[in-house]
C-alpha cells in the first residue's frame, strides 16, 4: 500500500498545479459570480451539509477530517480547496486531515481528491460497482500531506452537470433517497452547476392558470412521466399522459428538497425558463396571439394527437408576460434562484425563417422575459442545435448570440469531446461557453452517452486535453467544463476523468492516468488488469472516427429491413462503394475486436485476486457483454449470408446459435444489479398512489426503452430502440423473441421459395412490442449467479477460439 501511495502522490502533485489563469469569458460573468457569492448559503449551513455527506459516505472516518469554509481571497481570488495535516493529528482521536474550501462543494471535492490521490480510492455510482474504499487505511492511520498545505484552484468557475433529457432517461422515477445519493456524488466530483428541472410541471400549472388555462386543458400538453423531457422541449405533447395531480404535487415537493440541498452545499442550480411551448388551449383564450404549429417530430404519419406542438412567438407581448410569470412563480415557490435559467427554444425544431433580424428579435424577447422576472437573469442555452441543424449558419448563430447583452448568455458546447463548436464559431462569436462532454460564454461539455444506452465507449484523450486547449486558446470565452450525457450510470472511467478536468490546469497524461485508475478502481494493483486497461484505453475508449455512438448492436436494435437489402448494404460497405443504403442504422465499430477479446482474457486472468470486488464484477460483465455484442453482430451477418446463399441448414443452425447467445447474455447480465430491468420498472411503480397509476407508470417505463409513438399494425415507430438497454429481462423477454420472429420468416422464405415477408415480420414484431409494453410481469431487483464463473464460461464458449473477423 505504501508504495502505491508514493506513486500517486508524485503523479497527483504533477497533475494538480495550483496556478490560476482566467479567460475573457470569466471577466464577462464576473458580476454574476459576485451576486452568487453574496447570496450563497451561510458558511455554517455549508459546513453542516458537507459533514452530513461525509457521515453518509464514510461514517467511520467522520472524526478524521476537519472542514473549514474559506474566502476566495484566501484562494487567490478564485474557488479552491486546500488540504493540510491537522495540527493535532498526532493526538489520539483528533482529526487527521484539514480540508478547507470556498463552498461545501469544494470541501467535498477536496475530500474526494484526498481519498483518490493519497488513499487509492475510487468513487462511482452504485449501479456501476459503487465506491472502492478498501484501500483506505483505518482511521488514525491516514496518510499525511508531504508539504504543509496543498492548494487546488478551479481554472474556470463552473462545473456543469446533466442534459435536458437526463431527467427522463435516468431520473424519471427517483425518490429522495436516490436523489440524495446523486447530489452527494455531484459534490464529491466538484459539480457546482447542475440542471434542476424536477417538478416544473406543477409550476406551469399555476402559471397557466393565471392565463385562464385549466388543469384539464393541460392533460393534452404534458407528456407522461417517462417522456416529460420531450414535452418540455416541444417535441411532443400528451404522449404517456395525462399527469395525475399527485405526480405534480409529489415532484414539486421533491424539487424543493433537491434545491434546498444544492443551495446548502453552495451549488448554483440551473432552473428552466419559458421557451414558447404552450398548450393548444391558449389559442382559444388568446386568438390574436402569434401562435404557430411546429412540424412533425419523428412520428410515423404526423399524427397531431402527439406531434406538432404549439409555439408562441417570442415577439408577441404575451410571451414576455408568460415568461416573467414563470420565473417569478419559481422564485416564489423555491424562495430564491441562482439567476441562471436554461431555455432551448429551437431544440430539434427549425425556426420558420432564416432572417437574422427575426432570429435576433426572437432571442432578445426570450431574454427580456427572463430579465422581467429576475433582474440578474442569465440565459444558459444548449449548443446542440448548432451541431444538429444545418439551419444554423454563421449569420443565424451570430444573430442569436449577439441579441443578448455580453455576460448574460452562456452556451453549452454540448458535444465538445467529439464535435466542438467553439473551434469553428470563433469561440461562439465572443459569447461565454462551457466545455461539455456533450456543448455564449461557453461551457465545454462532454455529451458521451445517448439515451442511456449501455455501451463501452469514450474519447479519453480528448477529455484529458480538450478543456485545457479551449481555456488557453486565444481570446477564450470559456467559463466552465461539464458533463451532459443523456443517461448516467455507465462507463465510470469517463466520468472519473471528466470530473477531474474541472480542477486541471494542464493536459493529462491519459496513459499514466488510466494505469493508476485500474489500481484505484479495484483497490489493488493487478498486472493483468493494468494490461487490460491499457488495451481498453487504445480501443473502446479511443473513438476518434467522429461518429455519434448511438448503440445499434443487432441484439438491442434489430434491423427492420429486408435481408437482401441488408446483404447488399453489407457488400457495398465492405467494398467502400458509395451507394450504401441509409434506410437503417448499422452497428458502430471503431476498434479491433480481437484486441478487446484479449483484454477480456486478461480480465478473467486477474479475477481470482478480485472476485470479491463489486467494481471488478461490474467491469467484467460489461466487458464480456461488449465482446459478445460485437460477436452477435458478426453472427447475424453470417445468418444473412447463409440466407443469400439459400443455405437452409446454415440459417437454421446459425439463427439458433444467435438465440442461444442472447439467452446466455441475459444470464450474464442477471449476475449484477447494474444490468437488471427490474429496478427501472419497480421504481416507476413505487411512485404511484393507486393501481391505475402503477399501470400507467409501468407502461411509460416499458415504452421509453422499446418503441415510442404512433406505430400502426404494420409500420413501426421511427423512435424504436432509441433508448435500448442491455438489461436482464429485457434481453430475454423482448429482444430474443423479436429476433426469433425475424429468423422464423427467414426460414419460411427459404422453405417456400417466396420473398421475405417484411410486412408479416413487422406485424408480429409490433404486436410483440405492444403486448410487452402492456405486460405486468415482475422482474427481479436482485442479482443472481456468479459473475466471474459466468463470464469465464461464456468466454470459453464463444470467444476463446471464435474465428470472427477482426476489424
Amino acid at each position: 500500500m505504501a508504495a502505491y501511495v508514493a506513486v500517486v502522490l508524485i503523479t497527483g502533485f504533477l497533475l494538480f498545479t495550483p496556478t490560476h489563469s482566467s479567460t475573457v469569458g470569466v471577466e464577462y460573468v464576473s458580476r454574476l459570480l459576485e451576486v452568487q457569492d453574496r447570496e450563497r448559503a451561510p458558511a455554517s449551513a455549508q459546513l453542516s451539509a458537507a459533514r452530513a455527506v461525509l457521515d453518509r459516505f464514510i461514517p467511520s472516518y467522520s472524526s478524521s477530517f476537519e472542514f473549514k469554509i474559506i474566502t476566495k481571497e484566501q484562494c487567490g481570488g478564485v474557488s479552491c480547496f486546500m488540504i493540510s495535516n491537522h495540527p493535532s493529528s498526532n493526538l489520539p482521536g483528533a482529526p487527521e486531515i484539514t480540508i478547507s474550501g470556498v463552498t461545501g462543494v469544494e470541501l467535498l471535492t477536496g475530500l474526494h481528491w484526498y481519498l483518490k490521490n493519497l488513499c487509492g480510492a475510487h468513487i462511482s455510482w452504485d449501479k456501476t460497482g459503487g465506491s472502492q474504499l478498501s484501500s483506505v487505511l483505518k482511521a488514525g492511520s491516514l496518510p499525511h500531506i508531504k508539504d504543509d498545505e496543498l492548494i487546488i484552484q478551479r481554472p474556470v468557475p463552473w462545473n456543469y452537470y446533466q442534459n435536458a433529457v437526463t431527467s427522463s432517461y435516468t431520473f424519471a422515477w427517483w425518490d429522495w433517497e436516490r436523489w440524495e445519493k446523486e447530489i452527494d456524488w455531484m459534490a464529491l466530483h466538484g459539480i457546482n452547476m447542475p440542471l434542476a428541472f424536477t417538478g416544473q410541471e406543477a409550476i406551469w400549472q399555476k402559471v397557466f392558470k393565471k392565463f385562464n388555462i385549466s388543469s384539464s386543458d393541460l392533460n393534452d400538453f404534458f407528456g407522461g412521466p417517462a417522456f416529460l423531457a420531450w414535452s418540455r422541449m416541444a417535441n411532443l405533447h400528451g404522449w404517456g399522459g395525462p399527469l395525475p395531480q399527485s405526480w405534480l404535487d409529489q415532484q414539486l415537493a421533491m424539487q424543493k428538497k433537491i434545491l434546498a440541498r444544492m443551495y446548502e452545499l453552495g451549488m448554483t442550480p440551473v432552473l428552466p425558463a419559458f421557451s414558447g411551448n404552450v398548450p393548444a388551449a391558449l389559442k382559444n383564450v388568446y386568438p390574436s396571439a402569434k401562435i404557430t404549429r411546429l412540424g412533425n417530430w419523428f412520428t410515423v404519419d404526423s399524427n397531431p394527437r402527439w406531434c406538432c406542438t404549439y409555439l408562441l412567438d417570442a415577439t408577441d407581448p404575451l410571451f414576455i408576460e408568460i415568461g416573467k410569470s414563470f420565473i417569478q412563480q419559481q422564485v416564489k415557490e423555491y424562495g430564491r434562484s441562482s439567476h441562471i435559467y436554461n431555455c432551448d427554444t429551437f431544440d430539434e425544431n427549425t425556426p420558420p425563417t432564416d432572417d437574422p433580424e427575426y432570429i435576433s428579435s426572437l432571442a432578445a424577447a426570450i431574454f427580456k422575459a427572463m430579465q422581467s422576472g429576475d433582474d440578474d437573469a442569465v440565459w444558459l442555452m444548449q449548443g446542440w442545435l448548432f451541431a444538429y441543424d444545418p439551419y444554423w449558419r454563421p449569420p443565424q448563430m451570430q444573430a442569436l448570440l449577439h441579441a443578448v447583452p455580453v455576460g448574460k448568455m452562456i452556451v453549452l458546447d454540448l458535444f465538445a469531446e467529439v464535435n466542438p463548436i467553439w473551434t469553428t464559431s470563433n469561440q461562439f462569436y465572443g459569447v461565454p461557453y462551457i466545455w461539455k462532454v456533450t456543448l455564449s460564454y461557453n461551457i465545454l461539455c462532454m455529451l458521451h452517452n445517448f439515451a442511456g444506452n449501455v455501451e463501452m465507449y469514450g474519447v479519453l484523450d480528448s477529455v484529458g486535453s480538450g478543456p485545457v486547449e479551449a481555456r488557453v486558446s486565444k481570446n477564450s470565452t470559456m467559463v466552465g467544463v461539464g458533463m451532459s450525457m443523456e443517461g448516467i450510470e455507465q462507463n465510470p472511467v469517463v466520468y472519473d476523468l471528466m470530473s477531474e478536468m474541472a480542477f486541471q490546469h494542464n493536459k493529462i497524461d491519459v496513459m499514466k492516468w488510466v494505469d493508476s485508475y485500474s489500481s484505484r478502481r479495484y483497490g489493488k494493483s493487478v498486472p493483468s488488469l493494468k494490461e487490460a486497461w491499457n488495451i481498453l484505453y487504445h480501443t473502446v475508449y479511443n473513438c476518434t472516427d467522429g461518429a455519434y455512438d448511438k448503440n445499434r448492436d443487432v441484439i438491442v436494435a434489430f434491423p427492420d429491413v429486408d435481408p437482401t437489402v441488408y446483404y447488399t448494404n453489407l457488400y457495398l460497405q465492405r467494398n467502400s462503394l458509395k451507394d450504401e443504403d441509409e434506410s437503417f442504422d448499422k452497428p458502430h465499430l471503431w476498434y479491433s475486436t480481437s484486441e478487446v477479446i484479449r483484454a477480456l482474457e486478461l480480465f478473467i486472468e486477474g479475477g481470482k485476486e478480485l472476485s470479491k470486488s463489486n467494481t471488478y464484477r461490474y467491469d467484467l460483465i460489461d466487458l464480456t457483454r461488449q465482446a459478445l455484442a460485437k460477436y452477435a453482430n458478426d453472427l447475424f451477418v453470417d445468418v444473412i449470408e447463409a440466407y443469400e446463399s439459400h443455405d437452409s441448414y446454415g440459417v437454421a443452425h446459425l439463427s439458433e446459435k444467435f438465440l442461444d447467445l442472447v439467452d446466455d447474455m441475459d444470464t450474464l447480465l442477471a449476475s449484477h444489479e447494474g444490468f437488471l430491468l427490474g429496478p427501472w420498472l419497480e421504481s416507476s411503480k413505487q411512485l404511484a398512489v393507486d393501481k391505475e397509476q402503477e399501470k400507467q407508470y409501468e407502461w411509460n417505463a416499458r415504452t421509453q426503452i422499446t418503441m415510442w409513438f404512433d406505430n400502426t399494425e404494420e409500420e413501426a415507430s421511427l423512435l424504436r430502440d432509441y433508448g435500448n438497454k442491455y438489461w436482464s429481462g429485457l434481453v430475454r423477454d423482448y429482444y430474443r423473441p423479436r429476433a426469433a420472429i425475424y429468423f422464423k420468416y427467414l426460414n419460411a422464405s427459404l422453405a417456400t421459395g417466396e420473398k421475405f415477408d417484411l410486412q408479416g415480420w413487422r406485424r408480429e414484431w409490433i404486436k410483440l412490442t405492444n403486448e410487452w409494453q402492456n405486460d405486468r410481469h415482475v422482474y427481479p431487483v436482485k442479482s443472481e449467479g456468479d459473475a466471474f464463473s459466468i463470464s469465464q464460461w461464456l468466454f470459453n464458449k464463444y470467444l476463446s477460439d471464435s474465428g470472427i473477423n477482426d476489424h
